[in-house]
């Protein structure tokens, strides 16, 4: 693939940090912008990317930042050289998931974000091991820095959000799906069933990660993302 510059898209609560390892790695050579996700709707969120994005670009999103890539595509696919697309869910909320939220909305603006954040994304979400701690210690440092009107909105963004499941089939960009083993929030089988769904699309395990995989192991999704860029392109 060409080297077009990379737009990293960070997840639910997150910021540049969750993608600190690709960012400082690839800037070396392509440029590379990492986009907050900046809105109250997915729609809003890509919106702002396409505003601020290059003539042609390779997307990289996680979770909720991979759902605004989707968008993102949707609407400029000519843009597009690519799409990574992290530890994600392609299908609509459910009701009761949905349901859930708006209480957290109400912890979460009354001081209680970090216990709110916890639930969101539990140790169980996550790879276990010594380095699981720190992990969170970095989720809830990168979810305070955002701050509760952001958890508001990041939430009920995901409440609403299309199912995107015909998008991506008729899609003909090229794509890499990257999960950790161990994510019970966008399970692996997820990713596997969007690689088939997608025909340019190719699914990597991300063996010792789970939700946060560019967090849990940077070096291994580092090294699969250079890997996916350097294949050459096949008719």
């Amino acid at each position: 693939m060409s080297a077009d510059p990379l737009i990293f898209l960070p997840g639910f609560m997150c910021d540049a940090r969750l993608f600190w390892h690709q960012i400082i790695d690839f800037s070396a050579d392509r440029t590379v912008m990492a986009v907050p996700l900046v809105g109250a709707t997915i729609e809003e969120m890509a919106e702002a990317v396409i505003a601020v994005a290059p003539p042609r670009f390779c997307l990289v999103g996680h979770w909720l930042g991979a759902l605004v890539a989707m968008e993102v595509l949707r609407r400029v696919p000519e843009r597009v050289s690519g799409l990574v697309m992290s530890d994600v869910s392609h299908l609509s909320e459910t009701p009761a998931t949905a349901a859930s939220r708006e209480p957290r909305i109400i912890r979460a603006r009354t001081g209680r974000l970090d216990e709110v954040m916890l639930e969101e994304i539990p140790a169980s979400a996550l790879a276990p091991g010594e380095g699981r701690a720190e992990v969170q210690a970095m989720l809830l440092e990168m979810a305070g820095t955002l701050g509760p009107e952001v958890f508001t909105n990041q939430s009920r963004a995901l409440m609403r959000r299309p199912d995107q499941q015909r998008a991506l089939r008729m899609t003909r960009v090229r794509t890499l799906l990257i999960c950790g083993e161990h994510d019970t929030i966008c399970p692996p089988r997820r990713h596997e069933f969007l690689a088939e769904l997608m025909p340019q699309a190719e699914f990597r395990l991300i063996p010792g990660a789970g939700h946060l995989a560019p967090l849990e192991q940077p070096l291994e999704v580092s090294a699969v993302l250079r890997s996916w860029l350097d294949t050459p392109l096949t008719s």
